[in-house]
């Protein structure tokens, strides 16, 4: 009889912390979160489709989402965010994660950001660059124009520059001949986005 009461009382004790988060609004939301993390983790992953399969997907963005997180604080927005520049590197032939450090050098990952010179987005794409190929419509605030426009354009400097990424950078960022704007973005994919891919 003793140590049916004593299993009881154990089993009780286990069962309270789940029994006092229960109904603990903050526990709830964010369990909710989690499910709705997950349940979005699960759709980027499965339609990732620039990655060469579901299980690189998965390490990439949950490798990246960690990172970013300082300074993108949403998961979701994260995922998202990853999701379109791995996709739009791929196309354009960049590496993802130097893509990474010039986002991070350029805009900070604000989609929004605006620079004293009209540069635009997440890439900082010049607005002229719509008139210049017939789109002057597209709206670069949004990520995925955004991302096109400064892929591409990173594309074309690269491989005028034979692929030297110092001088592609330098061109990108309109101070070719000075190297300190390509060792910021260096510097930035070395100390927090480099993936080692061997």
């Amino acid at each position: 009889m003793r140590q049916l009461f004593i299993a009881k009382l154990f089993l009780w004790l286990l069962c309270l912390p789940i029994m006092a988060t229960a109904n603990n609004p903050a526990t709830l939301a964010e369990q909710a979160e989690q499910a709705e993390l997950r349940e979005f983790l699960k759709k980027t992953i499965t339609s990732a489709d620039s990655f060469d399969d579901r299980f690189d997907a998965e390490v990439w963005l949950v490798d990246m989402s960690g990172r970013l997180a300082r300074f993108v604080k949403k998961p979701k927005q994260r995922l998202k965010m990853l999701r379109a520049i791995h996709r739009e590197a791929t196309k354009a032939e960049l590496k993802p994660d130097l893509v990474l450090a010039l986002i991070e050098v350029e805009s900070h990952f604000n989609e929004y950001a605006i620079s004293r010179v009209g540069a635009q987005g997440l890439m900082q794409v010049m607005p002229f660059w719509k008139n210049e190929i017939g789109r002057p419509e597209d709206n670069l605030t949004d990520i995925d124009t955004n991302l096109s426009y400064g892929c591409r354009i990173l594309q074309f400097y690269l491989k005028k520059e034979k692929g030297n990424w110092m001088n592609a950078l330098a061109r990108y960022n309109g101070s070719y001949g000075k190297y300190w704007y390509p060792e910021r973005v260096m510097n930035a994919w070395r100390k927090r986005w480099f993936v080692n891919e061997t």
